[in-house]
């Protein structure tokens, strides 16, 4: 059931006045399940209040639990200070941001994980992961500021903030993120402590702070090009791209899926002149999946022509989702989260063009997987140039939660053209279940096609090369890697003659390739003696560029012996961080 709130708290908890259950289906009156809760204009600001409070306090440090929560406004105006704990969206269902205004925040807070060897200091943002902020126009209160000290895989997308912004805990706390993508912000943004950060396709009034790789990519008001000092790059206009999809309410009350238009050389947000580019399409058209549903209902739909809107919960799946049709949409709600219980990949799709997978968490199961996603067939070159598949918010997982979890390969994109839109692949370095032989996971990307293009891409602790590029043209704007932290000694972690593994590979046999803003760190806090012997490894041809790259041993904890082939220096205890501004 769906949950619309409509009256007020009692001290008891909701009253069956309060909540109005809606069972149909149709566009108007969607079933979106028990892990969505929407809001409209009439509901008392204490009623949104008491939803988002309960939800935060269940959700605030529950980093490997299985609930899954989405909360959605209505176009009009609120009053309401959301604060995003794990596995929370909050998001507007209008068309465009300023269709939903909130006064007071919506904020990500680093007050709960500890920080150095302070019991008392909470401000460390870095596993301030899967969240996200959607849609919405928040004005906050005079003389206050709204926070977003967030992590990898926690988006502020598609936001008009009437203010100013801090993207860490505003004093010492560290910060590891991150990402504002067809943003404006009207007042300054502040990146403090955060370690590195994507800004694609936004406007900003100004933006202070850089620490070790800060990129922007389309936007506005950010700083101009300074690498390495600082180090900050500045690309004036985004190649092609699409945002990504989401939900929202048309103006008959019906729900539909809006679907960006493909952009060009763009700069800015999609929606400065009024409503984006692009198309709706009806919630007739999609099956609405929940907790529950089995790949085999899953697949029928999809076999149908539907498309699917995911809502929040974590799927158990026996079998691969197979996309076979070109333009076939699947966003997920909420973190929603797919788990393959028998080995198989849990997604595939056909070499088709237009294919738009966005908003969803995909968790190893305990059958090792020989890839989790795979986009075309091996061997798949037709050309999607003009309708290219586009992957948005979709962050992989090996390993962390209660249960063992095994994947040879996270990603592995065969298809050209293909667009990445904020991807973090993630072996998991802390949580249960966690090893060298335990969480076992080969490679995060292998891309085989061609003209692949990817901003914002984190790839950290897999064993082998963490990223592989087999494609030619391939671009990529924004990397940040960490190598794994467990290799027990240097024979179990060795590529050939060379100690470690590239954090990323362009094959020996590409000749096309370019890439800004690329940052990978060693932490070998299982075997200090651990020596990687470079962060980037490419075939040495013009056609090969890199740009902006930084080697870094966090604390000195480990060694990376050069930041690209044999050019860099050495990042150890003695002289932690080595920048290369070009590369040939």
């Amino acid at each position: 059931m769906s949950r619309y709130a409509s009256g007020v708290r009692t001290a008891y908890g909701y009253s069956l006045w309060e909540l109005t259950v809606h069972t149909g289906g149709g566009p108007a009156d969607p079933d979106f399940g028990p892990n969505v809760w929407v809001f409209d204009p009439s509901t008392p600001a204490a009623t949104i209040q008491n939803r988002l409070d309960t939800i935060f306090a269940q959700q605030h440090t529950n980093q490997f639990g299985d609930e899954r929560y989405a909360v959605l406004f209505k176009p009009g105006s609120y009053t309401a200070d959301a604060k995003l704990g794990f596995y929370t969206q909050v998001a507007g269902l209008g068309l465009s941001p300023g269709d939903v205004e909130i006064t007071g925040h919506v904020r990500v807070e680093a007050d709960w994980l500890q920080q150095g060897g302070d019991p008392g200091n909470k401000g460390n943002a870095t596993q301030n992961f899967w969240r996200g902020a959607e849609n919405l126009a928040v004005t906050p209160p005079a003389g206050q500021l709204c926070r977003w000290a967030a992590a990898q895989a926690a988006p502020y997308r598609r936001m008009h903030l009437k203010g100013r912004l801090q993207l860490w805990n505003g004093d010492d706390g560290w910060a590891s993120g991150g990402l504002l993508a067809d943003t404006k912000v009207d007042g300054l943004v502040e990146s403090g402590s955060q370690q590195q950060f994507l800004t694609r396709n936004s406007e900003v009034g100004r933006w202070s702070g850089s620490v070790w790789n800060m990129v922007h990519v389309g936007s506005t008001g950010t700083p101009a090009q300074t690498f390495p000092d600082p180090p900050n790059t500045h690309i004036a206009r985004t190649p092609v791209v699409r945002e990504k999809p989401f939900l929202h309410v048309g103006e008959t009350g019906e729900y539909a899926v809006f679907v960006p238009a493909l952009r060009h050389d763009a700069v800015g947000t999609s929606w400065r002149g009024g409503a984006a580019a692009g198309s709706s399409i009806s919630l007739r058209h999609f099956h609405i999946a929940k907790q529950g549903d089995t790949a085999a209902t899953l697949n029928r739909a999809l076999a149908a022509g539907s498309n699917l809107l995911v809502t929040p919960g974590v799927y158990h799946l026996d079998d691969t989702l197979r996309i076979t049709r070109p333009g076939t949409v699947v966003l997920g709600l909420g973190l929603a989260t797919l788990v393959p219980d028998t080995g198989l990949p849990v997604i595939t799709a056909d070499d088709v063009g237009g294919v738009k997978i966005a908003g969803l968490l995909i968790d190893a199961g305990p059958v090792n997987s020989p890839v989790l996603v795979e986009i075309g067939p091996a061997g798949s070159h037709a050309r999607h140039a003009a309708d290219p598949t586009s992957l948005h918010d979709l962050f992989f997982r090996v390993g962390g939660g209660a249960t063992p979890a095994k994947a040879t390969v996270s990603l592995r994109v065969n298809s050209d053209n293909v667009i990445g839109d904020h991807l973090w692949l993630w072996r998991a370095d802390h949580g249960d279940q966690v090893g060298w032989t335990v969480n076992t996971a080969a490679n995060g990307l292998v891309v085989n096609g061609d003209d692949v293009t990817m901003y914002g891409l984190s790839v950290e602790h897999y064993q082998q090369y963490e990223t592989l590029w087999n494609g030619n043209g391939g671009r990529t704007y924004f990397y940040q890697n960490e190598f794994p932290y467990d290799p027990p000694d240097q024979a179990s972690w060795t590529s050939g003659g060379d100690p470690g593994w590239a954090a990323y590979k362009v094959a020996d046999s590409v000749t096309s390739h370019e890439a800004w803003g690329l940052g990978s760190y060693s932490y070998f806090d299982v075997n200090p003696a651990v020596v990687a012997a470079r962060s980037f490894e490419v075939p040495d041809t013009p056609g090969v560029r890199l740009h902006h790259l930084v080697s870094v041993s966090l604390g000195g904890v480990g060694t990376i012996r050069h930041v690209v082939n044999d050019t860099g220096g050495q990042s150890d205890r003695a002289h932690q961080i080595n920048y290369v501004p070009s590369y040939p």
